[in-house]
């Protein structure tokens, strides 16, 4: 659960500036219906808006990897309202741990080779939380 309190100066507020989630699909249901959610698309910060009931679901970094980048994560951020308080409930989807990470082998072809390499789900996890916060996502670090 994601606690929002109201920001009288929404500026200074820095979550993570750029989230890309890096398990495989991230649901996350914006419970007060108010608007916080952006969503990077072609260099500009686009707010989602809440919708009554729905769910808002991002690809992450896991499924682009399996999808060898046919379905690309998005680059999302969070953002505070001055006068009002944001709630959001989000759960995460992933393989399990002792399971093996790579693209799926019917979609490698001669034409389209692996993007990513194969490695451990466990591996890919200690890698993914020993690495410094630097740069755009430990997905960079997956391509080959």
């Amino acid at each position: 659960m994601n606690y929002y309190p109201p920001c009288p100066q929404p500026s200074l507020f820095l979550v993570f500036g750029l989230i890309l989630d890096a398990d495989g699909l991230t649901i996350l249901l914006q419970i007060n219906e108010m608007e916080g959610l952006q969503i990077k698309k072609d260099g500009i910060w686009i707010p989602v808006s809440p919708l009554p009931n729905a769910f808002v679901v991002n690809i992450g970094d896991i499924l682009e990897i399996l999808t060898n980048g046919t379905y690309r994560s998005i680059e999302h951020r969070a953002t505070v309202n001055p006068t009002k308080e944001r709630l959001s409930i989000a759960t995460f989807l992933s393989p399990k741990l002792d399971g093996e990470l790579g693209p799926s082998p019917s979609l490698i072809s001669p034409e389209n080779p692996p993007k990513f390499k194969r490695i451990g789900m466990a591996d890919y996890l200690r890698g993914l939380f020993s690495r410094e916060l630097k740069g755009k996502s430990y997905l960079d670090a997956m391509r080959i």
